[in-house]
């Protein structure tokens, strides 16, 4: 164990719940099936910060002086894989849920999603005793699964195609008067996962650049606008899989890629990028960076290696962006959301 040891040592022992705020935050409306997305703003995030102060982690930002040294930048490590459900999504879907009326909260909540937010919705749910629905792919992780499984969700099994599960989620909706809660297009959901990019930013303050990994757009939008308003200065980076880069593209077209087969390891980033995530990229000028899976894994290697801290392959990307691009981030202070652990470990850990 290098001198991260100490330094992770000390800021892990600060994981602690973020403090109630007293003032009461508003609900929002009934959505409308067919009303256009509003962008979030800097003011949501900060109220969602204030709505989910009572259920959320504020997690630890941790430092490696051998990684440091390694990359030739100052690195802040942002830990959302020590967030409540192993990732940053119970943020987002913690704002949506407790956002909710009451009137329309009693319905329950729907969405799709292979893991992560799957698992946070139902999580976020329990946390208001309210009924969850998940959507999920066949051929999701295991270990994800079980998550969404042991919060209590009621699962909806689907074909492995983004059309299956909006068509399933729509369905269950209709069956069940439940509220959509989408996976990265929800504006409550964005704004959300802004608040790990405002926590990082208040920790540490101004930093030169911010990566964070890009699959729909939930959290490198949030945590643009969080950005931009605490650190105008700040460059904001979206680390992305080379075999599902439709956020690249789409950005280098100027115009959102709609149809794409995602072949990576990175199963949290195989979705297309939303509409309204892509107009957050381009109005907060979001640099997309394409990784190689080989690079991600080696970043995730040195990660349990030098941090002894467990993170999966759409987490790991964000510091295989800076490994990658060494010469762009040298000499900088750069943040980097670690987005998620949640690993299958039965590979690891199976008798013979």
């Amino acid at each position: 164990m290098d001198e991260t040891g100490s330094i992770g040592a000390r800021r892990l022992a600060c994981v602690v719940r973020a403090r109630v705020s007293s003032a009461p935050v508003p609900t929002r409306p009934e959505p409308s099936v067919s009303a256009p997305t509003a962008l979030p703003q800097f003011a949501d995030i900060e109220a969602a910060a204030a709505r989910i102060a009572a259920h959320a982690q504020r997690t630890p930002v941790v430092r490696s002086h051998s990684l440091d040294a390694l990359a030739g930048a100052e690195i802040h490590f942002k830990c959302e894989n020590l967030q409540r459900g192993g990732a940053f999504k119970f943020r987002g879907a913690c704002n949506a849920v407790w956002s909710l009326a009451q009137a329309v909260a009693e319905r329950g909540v729907v969405t799709h999603s292979s893991g992560n937010h799957g698992a946070a919705l139902a999580l976020a749910a329990r946390t208001r005793s309210i009924p969850a629905h998940v959507v999920v792919p066949e051929g999701a992780v295991e270990a994800k699964l079980a998550g969404i499984r042991a919060y209590g969700a009621i699962v909806h099994r689907c074909a492995p195609t983004l059309a299956a599960r909006e068509e399933t989620a729509e369905r269950v909706r209709q069956e069940t008067g439940a509220t959509l809660v989408h996976p990265y297009t929800d504006p409550a959901v964005i704004a959300g996962q802004g608040t790990a990019a405002m926590e990082l930013l208040r920790e540490t303050g101004p930093l030169d650049a911010l990566i964070a990994p890009v699959g729909g757009g939930g959290l490198i939008g949030g945590s643009a606008i969080a950005t931009r308003a605490l650190s105008p200065h700040t460059a904001v980076y979206a680390a992305e899989p080379a075999g599902a880069a439709d956020a690249f593209e789409s950005m280098r077209r100027a115009e959102r890629v709609t149809e794409l087969v995602p072949n990576t390891i990175c199963d949290g980033l195989r979705g297309l990028i939303g509409a309204v995530n892509f107009a957050l990229l381009r109005q907060y000028d979001v640099t997309v960076l394409p990784i190689d899976d080989s690079e991600t894994k080696a970043a995730m290697r040195l990660l349990w290696e030098r941090l002894k801290l467990i993170v999966e392959p759409s987490s790991a990307i964000a510091f295989a962006a800076l490994l990658r691009h060494r010469e762009r981030f040298a000499g900088r202070r750069v943040g980097i959301i670690l987005s998620g652990g949640n690993v299958d470990l039965d590979g690891y850990f199976r008798e013979d």
